[in-house]
């Protein structure tokens, strides 16, 4: 016969926070194991697109992992997706380009 198994804690319904693994003791008795929830993978804060390369991890397990598993080698790698980053270029250069348009009507006007 099938052996039944009971929550080892209070909450008796079927959660996202009551989640289980039934697992088989040295004793050859079934348990339950309670499962934690895992951490989604970072998104960025401008695009909203899941960060590639960086590890969905907890605090304490950030702390324990390399750099390099946090990180993407890039300017505001980890942070910001490679689109954001992408814009924030063009922008920049954008803005400089438009100062340098500036400049020279401004050169142009005062020749005339």
């Amino acid at each position: 016969m099938v052996q039944r198994i009971t929550y080892r804690r209070r909450l008796s319904y079927n959660t996202r926070s009551n989640r289980v693994k039934t697992v088989r003791t040295p004793g050859g008795k079934l348990v339950f194991q309670y499962l934690k929830k895992r951490p989604s993978v970072p998104k960025c804060p401008v695009t909203g697109l899941k960060l590639k390369g960086v590890k969905p991890a907890t605090n304490q397990e950030k702390a324990r992992m390399s750099k390099r598993q946090k990180t993407v080698y890039r300017a505001y790698g980890g942070v910001l997706s490679h689109t954001a980053v992408r814009d924030k270029i063009i922008r920049a250069f954008l803005i400089e380009e438009q100062k340098m348009v500036l400049k020279v009507l401004k050169a142009r006007g005062k020749k005339e």
